[in-house]
C-alpha cells in the first residue's frame, strides 16, 4: 500500500466490540458516484523510457516491457525457466499521475537462480485502487502467455496494498493461481482506514476536544493547530501519552514484543493520516466506519469506567451506504474465502499497515473454514514491509513446497493472545539483525 516511509503508524480494529446508540458523523465531502468514470478522467500516463531494465550482473534472461491496457509492465524469463511464473503486485503509489513498475527486489535473484519467471504491472491507475490492481495483475498473467508460454504454475505475491491485491486474487481468481504470498498486506481491507481515523479522533478526545468539535475529515487547521496540540500534550501529559499508546496497542494486535519501539517510531506520523484520503476518487464516498469500534486501555475485554468514559467522548464516523461494495469494485473486501494455499507474513511492529491486518485475515479465514489453506508468519521488525531477503525467500520456498508436495508448513499462532504477548514471539521465522530488538538475530 502506502510508500515505504521511514517509520509510520496505524491501527486496525482487531478488538472491535459492538456499541449501540452512538451518534455517528458523516464527512462533509462529495461522494464519488462512479469510480470508474472518475478514474477514467484522470490523465494517468506511463513514461515508457523508464520501462526497460537490465539483467542482474552475471545473468542471461529474456526481458519484456511495454504498456498493456494502460498499465506498464515488466517480464523476466531466465534461460533455465522451470515453467512457473510469479506475478508481483506493488504497493500504494500516492495520487500522482505517473504509473510506475516495481521489480520484486528481495525475491528476484532467488527466482532467477531457481528458474522462475516473474512479471509486474504498474496498474493503470494510482490511488488506493485495489480493484484495478487486481484486474491489471490478472491481465498481465494472460499477456505472459503470449510473450513466453502458458506457465505450469502461477504464484501471486505483493507488498502492502499489493498484499491486498494478492489476497483478492486468491479469492476471486483462485482457479487461475496455485499459491499466494501476501506480505505486510492490507488484508483487513477498509479496517485500515478505520484505524487511521480512530488514532486521530481518540487523540483529539484525550486532549479534551469535545466530541462535536473533533475533526473528520480534517479541516485546514488540523495540520497547523490540532495535530501540534496533540503532539504537545503527548510530550507533556503522561495520561494522554499512555492512554493513546494503550488504545493503539489494542487496535494494532494487542500485547506483543517491540510495541514500545514501534509507538515511538510512528506516533507523530499517524497524526498526518487524518489529512489524507487515499481512496478519494476510488471509493464511492466515505468508507470509514468507527461506529462499532471499542477503545480499550488494557487487556481486559470488559470496559472499565475510564474506558466507558473514553468511548463516550469519541466522535463516531459512519460509512456511506454505497461503499459496501461487493465483488471487484473500488476497495474490494477480503472475505477470507481463499481458494489456494496462502502464506502471509507481517512485521509485528508495523503500525502503518499494522499486525492486526494479518489477525483480521486469519480470523476471516477461520470463519470460512479455510484454515487448512492458510499459514501466517510474524517477523520481528518495526518498519513497514521490513523483510530481509532471507525472510522473503524462506516464505516463498515454503509456499512452493506446500503447493508441490502437499505438506502444510509451520506458522505462528497469531490469534492466541498469550502466544503473541510472549517475549520470544516472532523468533521462529525472523532472519536478520535489527538493532532495536533485544533478541537481535535469529539464524534457525
Amino acid at each position: 500500500m502506502f510508500k515505504k516511509t521511514a517509520l509510520i503508524t496505524l491501527m486496525a480494529a482487531s478488538l472491535a466490540f459492538p456499541m449501540t446508540n452512538i451518534e455517528a458523523a458523516k464527512p462533509e465531502k462529495p461522494a464519488v458516484e462512479n469510480k470508474n468514470q472518475n478514474q477514467a478522467t484522470i490523465p494517468y500516463y506511463v513514461d515508457e523510457s523508464k520501462l526497460p531494465f537490465s539483467s542482474l550482473e552475471g545473468y542471461e534472461t529474456d526481458r519484456y516491457w511495454g504498456v498493456h491496457k494502460g498499465a506498464g509492465y515488466r517480464i523476466e524469463v531466465p534461460e533455465n525457466w522451470n515453467g512457473d511464473l510469479v506475478l508481483y503486485a506493488h504497493g500504494y503509489r500516492g495520487q500522482g499521475l505517473e504509473l510506475t513498475v516495481s521489480n520484486p527486489t528481495n525475491l528476484r535473484k532467488y527466482l532467477l537462480d531457481n528458474g522462475y519467471a516473474w512479471a509486474a504491472s504498474s496498474y493503470s491507475t494510482n490511488g488506493y485502487d485495489v480493484a484495478q490492481g487486481v484486474k491489471d495483475t490478472h491481465a498481465l498473467g494472460s499477456l505472459f502467455n503470449g510473450k513466453a508460454a502458458k506457465p505450469s504454475k502461477t504464484y501471486i505475491t505483493g507488498h502492502s496494498m499489493g498484499g491486498h491485491v494478492t489476497a483478492v486474487l486468491a479469492e476471486q481468481y483462485g482457479n487461475s493461481y496455485d499459491g499466494a504470498f501476501p506480505m505486510c498486506g492490507v488484508t483487513g481491507d477498509t479496517e485500515l482506514f478505520d484505524y487511521f481515523t480512530s488514532y486521530n479522533i481518540v487523540a483529539q478526545a484525550l486532549i479534551g476536544i469535545p466530541k462535536g468539535e473533533q475533526q473528520f475529515p480534517a479541516s485546514e487547521s488540523y495540520a497547523t493547530v490540532t495535530a501540534p496540540s496533540i503532539l504537545a500534550q503527548m510530550n507533556t501529559n503522561p495520561v494522554v501519552y499512555q492512554s493513546l499508546k494503550a488504545v493503539t496497542k489494542n487496535l494494532t494486535g494487542g500485547e506483543r514484543p517491540l510495541f514500545d519501539v514501534a509507538f515511538e517510531s510512528y506516533k507523530v506520523f499517524l497524526l498526518g493520516q487524518n489529512t489524507i484520503d487515499p481512496t478519494y476518487g476510488v471509493a464511492a464516498g466515505n468508507l470509514v466506519n468507527t461506529v462499532d469500534t471499542v477503545y480499550q486501555l488494557d487487556n481486559d475485554p470488559s470496559l472499565s469506567e475510564e474506558e466507558m468514559a473514553l468511548n463516550a467522548s469519541v466522535l463516531r464516523v459512519a460509512a456511506d451506504p454505497q461503499t459496501k461494495q461487493q465483488g471487484l469494485t473500488g476497495v474490494p473486501k477480503v472475505t477470507g474465502n481463499i481458494k489456494i494455499p496462502t502464506l502471509a507474513m507481517h512485521n509485528i511492529g508495523d503500525l502503518f499497515v499494522p499486525f492486526s491486518m494479518e489477525q483480521i485475515y486469519a480470523k476471516r479465514i477461520n470463519e470460512n473454514g479455510k484454515s487448512d489453506l492458510f499459514v501466517p508468519r510474524a517477523i520481528r521488525a518495526v518498519g513497514h514491509c521490513d523483510f530481509t531477503v532471507a525472510e522473503e525467500v524462506e516464505g516463498f520456498k515454503d509456499l512452493v513446497k506446500w503447493v508441490e508436495e502437499g505438506k502444510k508448513p509451520e506458522g505462528d499462532d497469531i490469534l492466541n493472545p498469550d502466544a503473541v504477548a510472549d517475549d520470544h514471539f516472532g523468533t521462529k521465522f525472523t532472519r536478520g539483525y535489527r538493532a532495536y530488538d533485544p533478541e537481535r538475530y535469529y539464524s534457525h
